[in-house]
């Protein structure tokens, strides 16, 4: 078994190399100064096409664009894989795009070079098959569990709707924590240093991610609401505090 990975980007890299503890893995970057990643083989689109496995490792917002691309070339019985962190729009891309003799798994590696730089031992990895036959599913969901991740298996709908409220917020609040451009300090609290863990671990990853996870949630818009309306009732609550008069001391 060949896997072929579609994209070397931060996450793309990241993936590759860890995929080779299940298979020989190969893979392309339109971008030619991309890193190829130790153990992994860089070929053309065409031959990383022609892989058994095909995992697409683009941004949200280029599913479509990429499947309307490629669909057409990557050969029958070829099962296709995406790494997209929202689960819907993606997998109603596949199912209407790639041809029916396709298998497609639609995934989402709840971790990153940030959160997966001690292993992947233990992290969690949402597992959605859309097109495939139970031993497919049962053979991937071993392969994966091989690796040391969590296998989660649930709708896209269900993802998304989980996530808005999971990932969807950590990025948003670490991007309004990367605004403040909080600093490290010598006594820093335990909870500080976890804020700032956020910061790093969400505002690493590219802006685009960001603003694709925001978009094409379907989920994300009420969590904003949510996080907005909740800021408010804080403040609201801590205006209306009376405040003691100052203690003056006994009378002499």
């Amino acid at each position: 078994m060949v896997i072929g990975v579609y994209g070397l980007g931060r996450f793309g890299s990241f993936w590759a190399k860890h995929l080779t503890g299940l298979s020989e893995v190969v893979a392309w970057s339109r971008d030619a100064s991309r890193p190829t990643p130790e153990g992994v083989r860089r070929v053309s689109e065409d031959d990383v096409l022609s892989s058994d496995v095909v995992i697409l490792c683009v941004a949200i917002s280029a599913m479509e664009e990429v499947l309307e691309r490629i669909s057409h070339r990557i050969p029958s019985g070829t099962l296709v894989m995406d790494t997209c962190s929202v689960k819907v729009h993606p997998s109603q891309a596949m199912l209407r795009l790639l041809p029916e003799q396709t298998g497609i798994l639609a995934t989402h590696p709840m971790f990153g070079p940030d959160s997966g730089k001690d292993g992947l031992n233990g992290l969690p990895l949402v597992f959605s098959p859309l097109r495939m036959s139970d031993e497919e599913i049962d053979l991937w969901r071993t392969r994966f569990s091989s690796l040391g991740l969590n296998v989660v298996e649930m709708t896209p709908e269900e993802h998304d709707r989980e996530a808005a409220y999971t990932q969807g917020i950590t990025h948003f609040i670490g991007r309004i924590l990367g605004e403040l451009d909080l600093k490290r300090s010598p006594i820093a609290t335990a909870g500080y240093r976890d804020l700032l863990d956020i910061v790093r671990q969400t505002c690493n990853d590219p802006w685009r991610l960001f603003v694709d996870l925001q978009r094409y949630n379907p989920y994300t818009s009420p969590m904003r609401r949510d996080v907005h309306q909740a800021i408010n009732v804080m403040l609201e609550r801590f205006d209306s505090i009376e405040i003691p008069g100052r203690y003056h001391g006994r009378d002499s």
